[in-house]
């Protein structure tokens, strides 16, 4: 185990009471093969499944595990047009699992993130049964104001740049408030507390994953 390694698991070890104390369910793992394992062995075939935009599923394999035919899966890939992906995001607040990851995780528990859409979001407050989180802990910060810091600054901007958002921060590299049909920063929710007892699972992964 590498120093980088070994820091990381002393964090998720901290992070995961704290979750606890919040009704969330997060588990550690070292590597994104192990969580591959884990979701093998607990999503049932045949469950109806979803999820949002997220590198680190796509990093991970998850997204190829969750289009592999064993589930019903709502993917807005397959939609012919705008209509039709909107119908898929309202079907995914009924999905029995929804797959994200979050832009950001303090230290004491709380769940921060920003969307454009807010799809995912949504899905995260309000709907599908289970809500599966997987990060890597690159996105473990100290507090909500290090995560906002986090999000503005470096997640969304990148990810502008990835879905080519002609934005301030695609631009200039850091948040400049814009105002524009290209902002992929409409809301901002920060999750303290699970009110269905394990209905959020968090998989913390010792490895760099997404933005």
């Amino acid at each position: 185990m590498t120093a980088k390694s070994e820091y990381y698991k002393i964090c998720a070890e901290q992070i995961i009471p704290m979750m606890e104390k919040r009704q969330m369910e997060a588990h550690y793992f070292e590597t994104t093969a192990q969580v591959l394992d884990y979701l093998k062995a607990n999503i049932p075939e045949n469950s109806t499944v979803s999820w949002g935009g997220s590198v680190t599923l796509d990093q991970t394999g998850i997204l190829d595990f969750l289009k592999s035919g064993r589930f019903q899966a709502l993917d807005r890939d397959t939609a012919k047009d705008r209509r039709q992906m909107q119908e898929i995001f309202h079907q995914a607040l009924s999905a029995d699992y929804y797959f994200m990851s979050s832009n950001a995780i303090t230290m004491d528990g709380k769940l921060v993130n920003i969307d454009g859409n807010g799809n995912r979001v949504a899905a995260l407050i309000y709907g599908p049964e289970n809500v599966i989180i997987v990060a890597g802990m690159n996105k473990v910060v100290k507090d909500e104001d290090s995560a906002m810091d986090r999000v503005k600054n470096l997640a969304a901007p990148v990810n502008a740049i990835r879905l080519k958002q002609n934005t301030l921060c695609s631009q200039t590299g850091s948040c400049g408030h814009c105002l524009n049909t290209g902002c992929i920063c409409c809301q901002t929710v920060i999750t303290r507390f699970s009110r269905v007892p394990g209905r959020i699972k968090v998989l913390l992964v010792g490895e760099e994953l997404g933005f």
